[in-house]
């Protein structure tokens, strides 16, 4: 195992405003904020997304990593985080995916139980752009919206359906990162589509 590349220039510093921001967007859901970490991730993560990772990860973690992902990612993530990886997506704590349209069904991840609801998968998803809208663009409404967002992002219809049915199951589902650049955008399983 080869691991040429560091994590965070400052770790102290670096995981503590990235948790910030994480803690900030799901509770804004919808709002693009911003990470002001410095690191240099493996190509197939975004700077994003790999302090994420780097912030949200570790030994008693279990990372599920969406087929296509190469070796060094996973290496990466094993010396800088110490997490442990499942090829079974109903254990996994998290989700790193790379291709939003070729994911598997929200409902095949951990949705979590009535006791211990908070027990879920959350997805780490990398996109192509945020900010820009889609031709049939999706407002959201509920915990941490004022009225209702547009969802600055462009997700397949298919996407959307399985997000009806995943915030129909509340207090179980899945919380959602997207992930381009140095932006995160949240999705809790709290936000509904209209």
């Amino acid at each position: 195992m080869i691991v040429e590349l560091p994590g965070f220039e400052d770790l102290t510093h670096d995981s503590q405003s990235t948790f910030r921001v994480l803690l900030n967007a799901l509770s804004h859901p919808g709002t693009i904020n911003k990470i002001t970490a410095q690191l240099t991730p493996p190509w197939q993560l975004n700077i994003a997304c790999a302090a994420a990772s780097l912030t949200l990860l570790d030994i008693e973690i279990l990372v599920w990593l969406q087929p296509g992902l190469n070796e060094e990612v996973k290496n990466w993530l094993l010396f800088h985080t110490g997490c442990r990886f499942t090829e079974n997506t109903k254990l996994a704590d998290f989700a790193v995916i790379w291709d939003v349209n070729n994911m598997p069904s929200l409902s095949q991840f951990k949705q979590g139980t009535p006791v211990y609801p908070e027990n879920s998968t959350t997805l780490l998803i990398t996109v192509e752009a945020i900010g820009e809208l889609s031709l049939q663009p999706r407002k959201l409404i509920g915990a941490g919206i004022k009225e209702q967002i547009t969802m600055p992002i462009n997700l397949p219809e298919i996407f959307w359906q399985q997000w009806q049915q995943n915030h129909n199951s509340y207090p179980l589902g899945i919380d959602i990162y997207f992930f381009y650049q140095n932006k995160v955008l949240g999705l809790p399983r709290t936000s509904k589509v209209i």
